[in-house]
């Protein structure tokens, strides 16, 4: 990984992924989370190997990967159930908006201990791969989120009103 104008960059960037970005209504970025196919190189797979346990990464169409979830937002900014960011949920239900468009039924997301708690405070269902490991001084884990309508009504109870993707993504 290294910095370019003050951007990180790593080889996954190379790959033209979506990303998806959480905006105010200035148009200002405000968070955003990357997304890659597991049929390509991925994160868990290349990076984090060690998380699986000796298991395979999944490699499949149904399957993608998570990466890059970060949020800049004011201490102001608008909080849901749990003391959760309404943000975080914006992120989380554009992710599974996403992947219903794409026919996905689980996201893999390599995160730290501390963002797998903020995941099922949200409601996000999760299933760990394998138990956390030490990256650097971090706890990591990498876990399988499902994708299902029922997992995007629980993320929309925290406040939602409704859908968040901008139409041409899901198009």
């Amino acid at each position: 990984m290294r910095t370019i104008g003050g951007f990180e960059i790593d080889s996954f960037d190379s790959l033209r992924l979506p990303y998806l970005l959480l905006r105010d209504s200035a148009g200002r970025v405000g968070g955003g989370v990357r997304l890659l196919p597991s049929t390509g190189p991925t994160m868990t797979r290349d990076i984090f190997s060690r998380l699986l346990e000796g298991r395979s990464a999944p490699e499949e169409p149904s399957f993608w990967e998570s990466s890059r979830f970060a949020l800049d937002l004011p201490s102001s900014a608008p909080r849901g159930n749990g003391s959760i960011a309404v943000g975080t949920y914006e992120l989380l239900a554009g992710m599974i908006e996403f992947g219903l468009s794409r026919r996905l039924r689980h996201i893999v997301t390599v995160a730290d201990s501390r963002m797998e708690r903020i995941l099922r405070r949200a409601g996000w269902p999760l299933a760990r791969i394998g138990p956390p490991q030490a990256i650097g001084t971090t706890r990591t884990v990498a876990d399988l989120s499902d994708v299902s309508y029922e997992s995007l009504a629980a993320i929309l109870h925290n406040g939602l009103g409704g859908p968040v993707l901008w139409a041409p993504v899901l198009g």
